[in-house]
């Protein structure tokens, strides 16, 4: 009788919170219900001259894709985070819940309602960094358009662009900006300052071929040099992009660099995808300085491909294969972690990462159940994470080289390897990079997120 009684319960529950959403259906509207969701999540993509292919900044824009949007958003596909919410959260995180799923699906099926367009506030299409920074105060850009041919192969790129300033200079944050927002697949940049002054430190070639050089040829070709043959200091990875990056600036004290007069952003890789056309692209870096100099330096630590860990078992995947693959390294000093970057290539399928502390305890870093090439963010934490002195930090990876993978670049599946660390879209590689600084007392307590 009890679970009679209950069923009852239960049916009458469901047709009151039934008859609550059919009510609540019919007035839904864009303005009102739609919009906030759509600006929110979607606009800052989705905007003229963004890197979505379209727009979404009116009732028009929106109302047209209507369907659409229902179905990706309610499967999950958009908005794009790759990271699973219920595992660890991070700054920016872009997931609907599932009122706002519902809201979106139930507009489309009630007949996509305006609602008072004429009071309807076209959202502001600002960066957060421009949010924050305004302005850039230098901005370097490429010479000249750089020319991709469409013949479908990648490009690895080594380009120099030198500065001069009046003094020597304080640098908050570089920010590199994709010209081809399609082609542009990553740029790993650094900072050269020269102490001594450096004649024809504007004449240079700015980009060439790594293909056709050794990084020694590369960096005379680029007149990177002193006349005497020594190098300036270099200061590594003081930008990076992979798609779906947007830079971001950590609080005051945090971070920060120091040019000379004579300064130059050295691109050790730049690396464009295949294009089946010819295209170009003329892409450039922002500036911002800073009044302070900088107090906490940004350190960077790479598991993995290239990095301070081997793959295990070494990074081959047969055809019609899934195997799983483990990294793992154990930190020698006290670590605050403020931001990740997991980075395989197409026939990634699933990223985990964790630390475990020297008494045992296990702190959950990212985990990513359905690995996208196309969105690879640079995960920071509200707040640092601190990995006490001896902490293992863990990275596991799924590898899916079937035709089940509708990424998989070869049709029969081939035999995929790391190749030495190749960055090429049809090889394979395996990194997590950890943004961290060495543990302050208090480091726990401060907002990332500022």
């Amino acid at each position: 009788m009890a679970v009679s009684l209950n069923k009852y319960v239960s049916f009458l529950l469901g047709l009151v919170l039934t008859a609550s959403c059919s009510d609540k259906m019919s007035n839904y509207n864009f303005v009102d219900d739609v919009a906030p969701i759509i600006f929110k999540n979607c606009s800052s993509c989705h905007h003229k001259g963004g890197p979505a292919p379209f727009a979404m900044q009116s009732y028009n824009d929106v109302a047209k894709r209507a369907k659409m949007v229902a179905q990706v958003t309610r499967i999950g596909y958009m908005p794009p985070w790759p990271a699973d919410t219920e595992y660890s959260h991070f700054i920016g995180e872009k997931v609907l819940s599932q009122i706002e799923k519902d809201i979106l699906q139930n507009w489309y099926l009630q007949g996509i309602e305006p609602g008072d367009t004429a009071s309807l506030v076209q959202p502001k299409i600002e960066s957060r960094l421009e949010q924050q920074m305004g302005a850039p105060d230098l901005v370097l850009k490429m010479q000249e358009e750089f020319l991709i041919l469409g013949d479908n192969k990648d490009r690895f790129m080594i380009a120099k662009l030198p500065f001069e300033m009046e003094r020597d200079t304080n640098i908050r944050l570089i920010e590199f900006v994709p010209g081809n927002i399609q082609l542009v697949h990553h740029v790993n940049a650094h900072l050269l300052t020269y102490n001594t002054y450096k004649p024809g430190h504007l004449d240079y070639v700015d980009i060439v071929n790594s293909d056709y050089h050794t990084d020694s040829s590369a960096f005379y070709a680029l007149n990177i040099p002193y006349e005497n043959g020594e190098f300036p200091i270099l200061t590594p990875s003081v930008t990076n992009y992979l798609p779906g990056v947007e830079a971001f600036m950590y609080p005051d004290g945090i971070g920060g660099l120091r040019a000379t007069k004579q300064s130059a952003i050295l691109v050790k890789d730049f690396h464009y995808g295949p294009s089946p056309i010819d295209d170009t692209d003329q892409s450039y870096f922002n500036i911002y300085f800073d009044k302070n100099k900088p107090k906490r330096p940004l350190r960077e630590l790479v598991l993995g491909t290239q990095g301070v860990s081997k793959v295990v078992p070494p990074l081959v995947i047969a055809p019609n294969e899934i195997k799983v693959f483990t990294t793992e390294f154990t930190v020698s000093e006290d670590i605050s972690i403020l931001t990740l970057n997991p980075h395989m290539h197409l026939i990634g399928r699933e990223f985990k990462s964790f630390a475990i502390t020297p008494v045992g305890d296990t702190i959950p870093l990212i985990k990513i159940n359905n690995w996208n090439f196309r969105w690879q963010y640079f995960y920071t934490f509200p707040q640092m994470v601190h990995l006490p002195k001896g902490s293992r930090i863990e990275v596991e990876a799924l590898f899916d080289n079937t035709l089940n993978n509708m990424d998989n670049p070869y049709n029969p599946p081939q035999f995929i390897t790391g190749k030495n660390g190749s960055m090429k879209t049809t090889d394979e590689m395996l990194q997590l990079i950890i943004t961290f600084l060495p543990y302050q007392n208090g480091d726990e307590l401060i907002k990332l997120d500022h």
